[in-house]
């Protein structure tokens, strides 16, 4: 059964641009009676075959509204409807707007329910559930339990530091990553990064900061924001790790367009970046004359808590 139900999930992947595609057609291809496919698929899928593949294809032209400038008809005829109207209904009815409606909100999830967390994925693709948990390791936790501790020292090295030294341009950067930066910057970045994925992650809209801008961001508030938003995302890694979710999918509704990501590979993206900004920082800090931050490592702290 499983094997059938592997072959089904994949020819409906291959029938997407397709729209005349039918239930007998699917059948077909993995070479059952149009009664079995049907018993099999449903008793697998929680949904019928024609279900199953009609909401995968409005999935599709949820995130197309999002992501494309095409037609609503052009988007409806793609998704197998005959009319603008029909459409509208069976989309409306799905997502409680209609199309256009759902094209103007700034922030949308466009998964819809699914007994078997089969879900499109884009850009053209199926996002299947995760076949076991995905637990990180202790260390990954408390490497990241390490960023947000180290985050928040280094805003507080920031206080002692005047306006003048805070804005200075540290000199050495790396280009298309972050140019042109300073000490207030990179902790401003810091702090945001954080922010942007909770906002992510919960579905919340985030406005990201423009590249280039100038910041000006004091740092009573960055410590008041980190200290609500580092909570927060060490919380939620926590309890992803916990829970052995690393390996589930997410729609990160803050980019253009959004897109879909796994918990595990946010995590290691943010500590990635994270790393060397933070290096930046510890060099800009020595360079300011403040050194009791060390070089900034986590071996200590993450073997047995104790700030290094």
């Amino acid at each position: 059964m499983e094997d059938v139900y592997a072959a089904f999930v994949s020819v409906v992947a291959e029938s997407l641009d397709e729209p005349a595609t039918s239930a007998a057609d699917l059948a077909r291809r993995v070479h059952l009676s149009r009664f079995h496919f049907d018993r099999v698929i449903g008793a697998v899928a929680g949904e019928s075959p024609s279900a199953f593949r009609r909401r995968l294809l409005l999935e599709r032209a949820a995130y197309r509204l999002l992501a494309e400038d095409a037609g609503v008809l052009e988007l409806a005829i793609d998704a197998g409807y005959g009319s603008h109207e029909a459409f509208t209904r069976a989309f409306s009815r799905a997502y409680g707007m209609c199309p256009r409606d759902w094209r103007r909100e700034p922030s949308r999830v466009f998964f819809l329910d699914a007994p078997s967390g089969v879900h499109f994925q884009p850009p053209a693709g199926l996002r299947l559930p995760a076949r076991r948990e995905a637990k990180g390791m202790d260390v990954l936790v408390r490497m990241v339990e390490h960023h947000v501790w180290l985050t928040g020292e280094m805003i507080e090295r920031g206080a002692r530091l005047d306006a003048e030294t805070l804005d200075r341009p540290i000199e050495l950067s790396v280009e298309g990553i972050d140019d042109d930066v300073s000490i207030r910057y990179l902790l401003d970045r810091l702090v945001w990064q954080e922010e942007m994925w909770l906002a992510s992650v919960e579905d919340r809209p985030f406005q990201v900061p423009e590249c280039g801008r100038q910041v000006t961001t004091p740092i009573a508030e960055l410590r008041e924001r980190h200290a609500s938003a580092g909570s927060r995302f060490v919380a939620l890694v926590n309890r992803l790790n916990d829970e052995g979710r690393f390996d589930e999918s997410f729609v990160d509704t803050t980019c253009e367009p959004p897109r879909v990501f796994t918990y595990g590979g946010m995590v290691a993206h943010v500590i990635t970046f994270a790393a060397h900004r933070r290096s930046l920082l510890v060099g800009a800090f020595h360079t300011a004359g403040i050194t009791d931050l060390g070089f900034g490592d986590p071996m200590r702290f993450v073997a047995d808590g104790t700030p290094s």
